[in-house]
């Protein structure tokens, strides 16, 4: 059983930055595949990034590309999200997310942090 703690939500203007962490423990992390979704008022929760279990291979939906990094270190047992040139519409709960296996993935996770609030000023 994997526990996922999340941090660094805040609020911040339109074009700002923040660095989401997600603290992993209670596994064996580098067996995990991990992501990252949102899910914004009245809206449901989706897919925004993923990292395979050595960190090395990583993909994202459209509209974060370019904007948002998502990485991780095994020995930390950590795993980030560093969203840059944020918009408005990036205003959501993000949820870290965890998947016993290798490859990456959009869904079917099984472990799923408390998430953490990020709102973005216009």
């Amino acid at each position: 059983q994997v526990q996922l703690v999340e941090s660094g939500g805040g609020l911040v203007q339109a074009g700002g930055s923040l660095r989401l962490s997600c603290a992993a423990s209670g596994g064996t992390f580098s067996r995990y595949v991990m992501g990252w979704f949102r899910q914004a008022p009245g809206k449901e929760r989706e897919f925004v990034a993923t990292i395979n279990w050595s960190g090395d291979g990583t993909y994202y939906t459209n509209s974060v590309k370019g904007r948002f990094t998502i990485s991780r270190d095994n020995a930390k047992n950590t795993v980030y999200l560093q969203m840059n040139s944020l918009k408005p519409e990036d205003t959501a709960v993000y949820y870290c997310a965890a998947k016993e296996g290798r490859a990456v993935v959009t869904d079917t996770y099984d472990y799923w942090g408390q998430g953490t609030q990020v709102t973005v000023s216009s």
